[in-house]
């Protein structure tokens, strides 16, 4: 319709608008982009799907309009998949738009303007529930064979899908939806599934389940530091303006008798948020629980603001939203400077937004500090680079993925970065002997680094470094090593096999 239409094109105008231009790609975002260089069935840390959008922002010209336009789409997406489930649950003009507006007006804003796995995750989270809701509806089993096709692609865009799966069959086995397991299309839509995603099962086996060392590392650095009562407060937030219209849903689907062959949905919305609270999974991850619950709550509103004096509460119903979600454009959104940000320290603070992942509060969001200073990164390497006069035997090393893929993604002069970081531990190529060495370190390790490593090379500079205070690489180093005296390529593929050794135990 005209209206859907409408509210796809806000949303895109929104997302556009989101970020002010001060602002680099996010750190995150140049691993994924980097990937599309290195396709394969799977990695480190992400199953392989965000590489094959990679490669085709890649074959779009690798531009940042075509990198937000991929998370900005699956927004959108996601807002017409709940128009849908709206329109199968007999609602109409008023509920699709009240739906459209809950899901417009929320978190999905923030999220929609990162290039990462989770815009996607959200959608296939909303359109599996969306597909179980048609299932449910008519007990035709073309939907079974669609659910499989869609949770193949959330599971080989990221693992997260699995915790939709733990709410979900507990949830059926104490309804009477059980049913659908004595269904054989059930069973043939599993093993589909289970093909589809089988060669990113066999890349893992192949590889030792790095996933595993991951989820390890994940546990060790960053969700030691969640806080349960805190991933419960900050689900609040998520859909503030809509949190009414979800909490109806959540409601109708106990006492609302339309609704009551879906009441598996009332109980996988908590068995859902019990496995993420048990696992201490970040407040993120489930942010695709919430969507379907709004058209839920749309249609049952709709039903009850229909005649009399409540169906005046109608414009009452797309205020509160509009009202509810200006936190999100005042405070979470990028599209404000840093200089503001330091000016309003105590509102972000007090908003919980200055906590990074390392349990501390700084000066800027974690996701905002990780949007400066790549650009001078890049731009530094290259000069460091274009001053070497054999400069097609210099290997440039970085200390994490972030610093690699923003030097690839801005170079000028055709750099190809590593690390021994993340997914840059396979991308290293010994077909070239290396004789100089371009280093980016972390600004802690200036003094060791030239101890450690100058004796090695004929003659050592410190090239530059990041030099702007709110990047959360400030005073990151650039070391020129050039002309060097044992052989760099020996010494580098023992620390690459050392580090691949660790990811397999």
């Amino acid at each position: 319709t005209v209206l859907l239409l409408a509210f796809i094109l806000l949303k895109f105008i929104l997302q556009y608008t989101a970020i002010s231009p001060v602002y680099d790609l996010q750190r995150d975002e140049y691993l994924y982009l980097d990937q599309a260089n290195h396709l394969a069935w799977g990695y480190l840390s992400v199953p392989p799907l965000t590489a094959w959008i990679s490669y085709l922002i890649k074959l779009l010209g690798n531009g940042v309009f075509w990198v937000k336009f991929f998370p900005a789409l699956f927004g959108a997406l996601t807002m017409v998949v709940v128009w849908k489930a709206i329109k199968a649950l007999n609602g109409s003009l008023f509920a699709m738009t009240l739906g459209g507006t809950c899901v417009l007006f929320s978190a999905l804003i923030r999220l929609n303007t990162l290039y990462q796995p989770n815009s996607l995750d959200v959608l296939c989270w909303t359109a599996l529930y969306y597909i179980l809701l048609k299932y449910f509806n008519t007990d035709k089993k073309k939907w079974l064979y669609i659910g499989a096709l869609v949770f193949a692609i959330g599971f080989l865009n990221k693992y997260n899908i699995l915790f939709l799966l733990f709410g979900l069959l507990p949830a059926i086995l104490v309804t009477k939806q059980r049913k659908v397991l004595a269904v054989k299309s059930f069973y043939f839509a599993v093993i589909i599934c289970i093909v589809l995603i089988s060669p990113n099962l066999l890349w893992q086996y192949n590889n030792g389940f790095p996933v595993i060392h991951h989820l390890k590392e994940l546990t060790a650095t960053q969700l030691v530091n969640v806080n349960r009562w805190g991933f419960l407060k900050t689900q609040l937030f998520f859909f503030l303006g809509g949190s009414f219209v979800i909490i109806t849903g959540l409601i109708a689907l106990i006492i609302y008798g339309p609704f009551k062959k879906h009441r598996p949905f009332f109980w996988a919305f908590f068995f859902t948020l019990i496995v993420f609270i048990y696992f201490k999974a970040k407040d993120y991850y489930a942010i695709g629980l919430y969507p379907i619950y709004i058209a839920f709550g749309a249609v049952y509103l709709e039903q009850k603001l229909k005649t009399g004096w409540t169906i005046y509460l109608r414009p009452v119903a797309f205020i509160i939203p509009l009202v509810l979600s200006m936190p999100i454009f005042n405070y979470v959104l990028p599209n404000k400077s840093p200089d503001y940000i330091l000016g309003h320290q105590s509102k972000y603070k007090e908003m919980g937004l200055l906590r990074w992942e390392d349990g501390e509060n700084h000066e800027l969001p974690q996701d905002f500090a990780d949007m400066l200073g790549w650009k001078e990164l890049a731009n530094k390497v290259d000069n460091a680079y274009a001053s070497i006069a054999d400069h097609n035997r210099t290997i440039v090393l970085c200390d994490n993925y972030g610093q690699a893929g923003a030097i690839n993604y801005y170079t000028k002069m055709g750099i190809h970065a590593v690390s021994f970081n993340a997914d840059y531990v396979n991308w290293f190529n010994f077909d070239i002997q290396y004789t100089n060495l371009i280093r980016v370190k972390d600004s802690s390790e200036v003094e060791s680094e030239l101890q450690k490593t100058t004796p090695y090379f004929k003659s050592t500079k410190i090239a530059g470094s990041i030099t702007n205070k709110l990047a959360r690489e400030y005073g990151t180093t650039i070391f020129l090593f050039k002309g060097a005296k044992i052989n760099i390529n020996e010494r580098i593929q023992k620390e690459v096999k050392e580090e691949i050794s660790e990811l397999h135990q």
